[in-house]
Order: structure tokens, then C-alpha cells, then sequence
């Protein structure tokens, strides 16, 4: 695998980065690699978004932290983001995948995740690990976190479309494994 090689994988709300991320998971995992870190999941009912899941990866914890029925102080749109499930599941699997997975995954660097402290530093501590690391980030977002990572010279961004979605898995593997392309 190519050394501790970064990938953020970036594009607009639909285009299809959690998709890529778990098809490059997939194939990673048939090549034998621990894969560890976080996964949000939609929560869809009667075709319409109410909120998302945080998945540990390696475990499978999954608790909703962002929805429309989530009263809080903390609110992104229309969602009420649960800190605590964010910290508990989220922040909790990139500690355990910075310590003993082969690849560190994170979906998603956003806006909701980047209200909880902890979560910034959990990123921030996966990304100066010696370990391929493959995140999904907020394409337009201005915050601080998602701004340093687009600057880090070890990190590079690729941006899925509807047209390159299918393709890109695979490439984005080549480039782990160290394949020139």
C-alpha cells in the first residue's frame, strides 16, 4: 500500500462520496486490510432526508446524531445534532482506527460533524498518523478544519461526479497500493 498516502474525496451533496468510499472499503477490505473510522448514513422516510446515522465501522455501533426530531442547541438547517452520539460512536472509532486499523476512513468531514470539538481533533490526530487515511469532505465549506486539510501537502483531493462515480473507486485503490497512474 502507498505510504500513509491521504485521499479527501470531495464533491457536491449527491454526487456519490460515501458510495466511493465504501466501494474503495470493499475492495480494500478483499485485499485483507482492517479498515476502521466512521460512516454517516441518511436516514430517509417516504423519500425525503430526515436526518443521518454515525456508524463505527468496525463494530457496527450506529446511533442517529442529526435530525429534524433532535432538539438542540446546536442546530445545521433543519437538523438538531446530538454531540454525544457524534463523540460516542464517531469520535470513538477514529481513535480506535488511528490506534490499530491499516486504513482510517471518515465520512464525513462536514458541517454537522465539525461542531463537536473532540471530532475536529479526532481528524486532526487520523491525519498525523502514519496510516493511509480516506475521508469525505464538504466541498464549499469554509471551516477552519476542512480548510487545513485541502492546504496539507499530504493530502490529495479528488472530486466525484456523476460521470467519474463508478471509475473512481478504482483509481483511487491504484493510488493506495502506490500504482503510478
Amino acid at each position: 500500500m502507498g505510504e500513509s498516502l491521504k485521499i479527501g474525496i470531495t464533491g457536491l451533496p449527491g454526487a456519490g462520496k460515501t458510495f466511493c468510499l465504501l466501494k474503495v472499503v470493499e475492495m480494500l477490505e478483499a485485499d485483507g486490510k482492517k479498515v476502521g473510522g466512521m460512516i454517516t448514513e441518511p436516514i430517509v422516510k417516504r423519500n425525503r432526508r430526515e436526518g443521518f446515522y454515525v456508524l463505527d465501522w468496525t463494530t457496527k455501533e450506529k446511533r442517529v446524531f442529526a435530525s429534524r426530531d433532535i432538539e438542540s442547541k446546536i442546530l445545521v438547517g433543519r437538523y438538531g445534532i446530538d454531540i454525544s452520539a457524534l463523540e460516542e460512536v464517531g469520535v470513538n472509532a477514529l481513535r480506535r482506527a488511528t490506534e490499530s486499523a491499516d486504513v482510517i476512513v471518515i465520512d464525513e468531514v462536514g458541517k454537522m460533524e465539525v461542531e463537536s470539538p473532540n471530532f475536529v481533533q479526532a481528524v486532526k490526530d487520523a491525519l498525523d498518523a502514519d496510516k493511509p487515511l480516506l475521508l469525505t469532505l464538504h466541498k464549499k465549506s469554509r471551516n477552519p478544519l476542512l480548510q487545513d486539510i485541502r492546504r496539507r501537502d499530504d493530502v490529495r483531493i479528488l472530486e466525484v461526479t456523476m460521470v467519474n462515480r463508478n471509475l473512481l473507486p478504482y483509481k483511487i485503490v491504484k493510488l493506495m497500493k502506490g500504482e503510478v497512474l
